[in-house]
């Protein structure tokens, strides 16, 4: 059983070994993981066996684990607890391009002081190689204070989340046995906008899809075809400008089917975060929220699906002006789907729309970019409560269970894999620059942050 005098020494067996712990993140920062780059593969394999190096000396059963692609880290300790738990972390890093934009070499940590705090500045100090160490370190202060490791624990540390992780759901599958558990942990995510400590319980699903329409076997000069040949990029205009009604509801059939409305606990909650549409819309430079009517800002990019045109091209759009009829026209879609709603459904919708709206003349070509459904989280299950109350208690503002507007594919494979929900909680803030320039993780994100995983560790196990 864990005393709270037992909690206490654990907490301070953090803060004194803070520095320790700082040093051991900027080796493992200076790595370059790189992922999605065939250069940095033996630099993705040197960080796997730098954190399963780790893991081993606190005691983790842990092994690098090949796959087709970059390799997974998986670890245990001994069993016995309450419930068991899966963390799942990512330790390869996005690449650093543009590299003339950085202040100081991406792979040359350091710990920079700004007038709100020391931050920890360099590739990966956020996504996710700090985030993920909060937890390693939360397991490194235990021991020194029990002198065994949390029970029931089983570590998944992914080397290709940054590049579409080809290799994760067959890994998943293929140890699915000795993977589940009772709930996951997830650090892949940030605080409230506010800095107040949140769990992300809602994820939205996506559905990506390019179209391509094509008319006549070339441009056609406007003066002499226009008012009487098929345009594609009048056609495609026009059939995307159906998809929304002047209310911002979709209009394809079914769409709705399986969207939730939100419970007045959630809204209750969400409510209480004082989030304004304007002055979150004017940090881009904009100011009038658009969408669908009678939605709060929230709802609207957490809990209500969407329609986005991501590109459109088409004809000539060089210097000068030239009158053509261009021959081709394309647009590059998504859809965010949220509760239920069936993807490949969505999917077939749309392309029945664009089909049933297609002139005599004019050809459609799609290609499938993507598709993964909404993740919800049971919040009834009592973890999510006690969980809430420990990052209430060391942040010393109230928790809040949030939703998030993008998708993180794990905790759906998590779902429908090895059958448990995730409990998402990470510490990192609007400001830290993931997959841009100048990357930063706040100390007090890293030194708080693994003392809520103490705290969460000490009320789950």
């Amino acid at each position: 059983m864990n005393t709270d005098k037992q909690l206490d020494r654990v907490l301070q067996a953090a803060d004194d070994g803070l520095p320790a712990a700082l040093d051991r993140l900027m080796d493992f920062l200076r790595i370059p993981s790189i992922s999605t780059d065939p250069a940095h593969a033996g630099d993705v394999q040197d960080a796997a066996r730098w954190l399963r190096d780790e893991l081993a000396g606190l005691g983790f059963d842990a092994q690098v684990q090949q796959t087709t692609g970059h390799p997974m880290v998986t670890a245990t300790s001994q069993p016995g607890a309450a419930r068991d738990l899966l963390f799942y972390g990512h330790y390869d890093v996005q690449p650093v391009d543009p590299l003339d934009l950085w202040d100081s070499p991406p792979f040359e940590p350091r710990i920079e002081d700004l007038p709100d705090g020391a931050v920890i500045r360099g590739r990966g100090a956020a996504d996710d190689k700090g985030q993920l160490m909060t937890f390693v370190e939360a397991c490194r202060a235990w021991k020194s204070v029990h002198g065994t490791l949390p029970p029931g624990l089983k570590l998944l540390f992914e080397g290709e989340e940054e590049s579409g992780s080809p290799s994760l759901r067959p890994f998943l599958r293929d140890h699915a046995d000795a993977l589940r558990a009772s709930l996951a942990l997830i650090c892949d995510t940030g605080m409230y906008s506010d800095g107040r400590p949140a769990i992300t319980t809602q994820l939205r699903g996506l559905v990506g899809e390019e179209i391509i329409i094509d008319a006549a076997d070339r441009d056609l000069h406007s003066g002499s075809f226009g008012g009487l040949a098929a345009n594609p990029v009048q056609v495609l205009v026009d059939i995307l400008s159906t998809i929304k009604d002047d209310t911002g509801r979709i209009t394809l059939p079914g769409f709705y089917d399986g969207v939730p409305e939100l419970t007045n606990a959630l809204r209750a909650d969400w409510d209480s975060l004082g989030f304004d549409a304007g002055e979150f819309l004017s940090r881009v430079g904009l100011k009038q929220p658009v969408g669908e009517t009678g939605r709060s800002g929230l709802e609207m990019i957490w809990a209500r699906p969407t329609f986005e045109i991501n590109g459109i091209a088409g004809g000539y759009a060089g210097d000068g002006f030239k009158t053509v009829l261009p021959a081709k026209a394309v647009a590059k879609i998504s859809f965010r789907l949220t509760g239920d709603q069936d993807p490949d459904q969505i999917r077939a919708a749309f392309r029945d729309r664009v089909q049933s709206m297609l002139p005599a003349d004019c050809r459609v070509t799609f290609h499938a970019h993507g598709g993964s459904p909404a993740s919800r989280m049971n919040i009834d299950d009592p973890a999510f409560a006690v969980a809430k109350s420990a990052l209430t208690e060391e942040w010393g503002r109230e928790a809040a269970f949030i939703g998030a507007g993008g998708s993180i594919p794990i905790a759906g494979d998590f779902q429908q894999i090895l059958g448990m929900d995730s409990m998402l909680i990470g510490f990192g803030r609007d400001d830290d620059r993931i997959h841009s320039p100048n990357e930063k993780y706040d100390v007090e994100s890293f030194r708080r942050g693994t003392r809520s995983w103490i705290r969460v560790l000490a009320a789950l196990t």
